[in-house]
């Protein structure tokens, strides 16, 4: 007889990858596949960097006022959380094993030279964040309690509603809704769990852990953990997320530092590498461009700038401006994926990178761990921490968005909202117990077909936004 898991992947399978290859659809350019998907998220970062002015470098400092020195007027604001914990909300949501395993992977496939595509495309990102994040808070609706809900699935249908078209903004808000809900329940929740559990096994003796074959009450333990978390709703959340993140994301950056101050003598020729296999004679052969692609699609999957997810956690901001929660949102793309991915991928460039095959038989967080221990070999202990860390800020993060598509769906309410939470608790133990590849695959591909309507959305509010952009920095500079 097939196994639980089994069963669930034969049922899922059909669906999963008709839909995965629709939406990872390829085209060929200089001899490589490029996801279409990932094209039309870069592109729309890229038009929208250009389009607003290279905000993303000209509003840096003033992201950087507004979460750690803020003067922002917010009394008589909506919103129920403050700029830095919006920020830690997002960043939980978007830190997560992608930046440890993900990036070796983009490395062990396109090289060296990924790391820089990645790097770029991160930046280009930042411009994609705000955009939507501003969308996010402009057009968040009031809730009797006096709760606040936001992101694309209100912004659509009031884009197409204003338009004439009430029913089809109903409808493509439905869908983004329906499609998240799917999603948050496999990439931010079972995969994040699952990982969690790999990682706790890991740093506590492996097979000979008291826990190897009792992934139920691993589970069970850290459904509990993410229950109490989000049984608070937002601030719990973003109170769990602003306390989190930072030690989360200090420690992995000192262990890191640390690693490469160990390293410091082959720094300039990991430089080199990089520059090279980005840049190379060959480049368009093949090369730097399988480099490009795969740095972008990794980017992509951490950031996840253009899906439009962070805009929800964004949306719950105490604001009286939405333009600020926007300049807030370039810090996101900046810590997640230009500074932690960066490092993660100097770290494996300046220990394991060598000409030939410089990882052997490893994969994925494997060999992160490897690098990692090239130096110091307890220090795979301190990556596992940060992973199961990683792992549990994202799923609380993740929660709070199939949260506000649950009901945007169903409608606000304390039972519906305790359905959902006690659903989304279920799968994180769940995914300790049993491997759910097909339906992973067919979450993956949920979540990013949303990046559809939500890229089309934001070029329709382009001009809007760039009115507010220009009205707001007009008022600062007055002191306004």
């Amino acid at each position: 007889m097939a196994s639980l898991d089994q069963q669930i992947d034969r049922f899922v399978q059909p669906f999963s990858s008709g839909l995965s290859d629709f939406i990872f659809y390829k085209i060929p350019i200089f001899g490589n596949d490029f996801p279409i998907i990932v094209l039309w998220l870069v592109t729309a970062a890229t038009f929208f960097t250009f389009y607003y002015g290279f905000i993303n470098i000209r509003a840096f400092p003033a992201a950087l006022r507004l979460v750690f020195g803020s003067s922002e007027k917010t009394k008589g604001a909506q919103g129920e959380i403050t700029h830095f914990q919006a920020l830690s909300t997002a960043i939980s949501g978007t830190v997560g094993i992608g930046n440890i395993g993900g990036v070796a992977v983009a490395i062990s496939i396109g090289g060296p030279g990924a790391a820089f595509w990645l790097f770029l495309a991160g930046f280009l990102g930042m411009s994609t964040k705000f955009v939507e994040c501003t969308l996010g808070v402009k057009y968040r609706k009031s809730n009797a309690d006096g709760s606040v809900s936001g992101g694309p699935m209100y912004y659509l249908e009031h884009c197409l509603s204003i338009r004439g078209y009430p029913g089809l903004g109903k409808l493509l808000g439905s869908f983004y809704a329906i499609s998240l809900v799917i999603g948050c329940f496999g990439i931010g929740n079972m995969f994040q769990s699952n990982q969690a559990y790999v990682q706790f096994l890991s740093i506590t003796g492996g097979e000979s852990s008291f826990f190897a074959d009792k992934g139920w009450l691993f589970g069970i333990i850290l459904a509990g953990a993410v229950g109490l978390v989000i049984i608070g709703g937002i601030k719990s959340i973003a109170k769990a997320a602003s306390k989190i993140v930072p030690s989360m994301a200090g420690l992995y950056l000192v262990a890191a530092l640390i690693i490469l101050i160990l390293s410091f003598d082959s720094i300039d020729d990991a430089f080199k590498l990089i520059i090279q296999s980005a840049f190379g004679l060959n480049s368009f052969a093949g090369g730097a461009i399988g480099a490009l692609i795969i740095g972008f699609q990794r980017s992509a999957f951490s950031n996840e700038a253009g899906m439009g997810t962070a805009s929800i956690a964004h949306s719950a901001v105490e604001t009286n401006e939405p333009i600020t929660e926007g300049l807030v949102s370039l810090l996101e793309p900046f810590i997640d994926t230009m500074v932690i991915c960066t490092l993660t991928s100097l770290v494996i460039i300046t220990t394991l990178y060598t000409d030939g095959s410089p990882f052997g038989d490893l994969e994925g967080i494997a060999i992160t761990s490897a690098a990692f221990a090239y130096h110091i070999g307890w220090f795979p202990v301190l990556l596992g921490i940060a992973a199961l860390l990683f792992a549990f800020s994202t799923a609380i993060a993740w929660a709070y968005y199939g949260l506000k598509s649950w009901t945007y769906i169903f409608g606000e309410s304390a039972v519906s909202e305790l359905i959902f939470k006690i659903i989304f608790c279920f799968f994180v133990c769940l995914g300790c117990m049993i491997k759910l590849s097909a339906v992973l695959d067919f979450s993956d591909a949920m979540v990013f077909v949303i990046a559809v309507p939500n890229i089309i959305g934001l070029y329709i509010f382009a001009p809007e936004v760039k009115r507010d952009l220009i009205s707001y920095l007009d008022r600062h500079k007055l002191g306004s």
